[in-house]
């Protein structure tokens, strides 16, 4: 019986070594970690941007398996959901940079006026939804 859960447990811990290797390759291959370095003009601090990567992953990954509870009250739960939310959003906007979604689509329904407003209501409308998301859900 013991012989079993050793397996699995090791089975449980490649996969989810695989699983984090495929998400941090897939963050430094988009070149976020770059991008924001380059947007700060804080080059010189790259190493400790992908290390705070890691070590978020890794402390999401612990807080979710284990269900590790956080006493850090309303403030920190908003300051969670602000990082969360700019998390988010730069994972979204960097796919649509890499897929050139939206010169595509503005192409494709002939759009020649009116892009800083789409684009503001396509953030306003993540933002509402992470509202409702996290409102609901806590």
């Amino acid at each position: 019986m013991w012989i079993k859960q050793i397996f699995m447990a090791a089975v449980g811990l490649s996969c989810g070594f695989a699983v984090a290797g495929g998400l941090f390759a897939l963050i430094i291959a988009l070149g976020l970690v770059a991008e924001f370095a380059d947007q700060t003009h804080t080059a010189r601090y790259i190493f400790w941007y992908e290390d705070a990567v890691a070590a978020g992953g890794i402390l999401g990954n612990l807080m979710s398996v284990y269900r590790l509870i956080v006493p850090v009250g309303p403030v920190g739960v908003g300051i969670f959901g602000i990082f969360s939310g700019i998390f988010v959003g730069a994972w979204a906007m960097a796919l649509t940079e890499i897929v050139n979604i939206v010169p595509i689509f503005t192409r494709r329904i002939d759009m020649r006026r009116g892009l800083a407003l789409v684009i503001a209501v396509m953030a306003l409308g993540r933002t509402i939804g992470s509202l409702i998301f996290y409102y609901f859900r806590f």
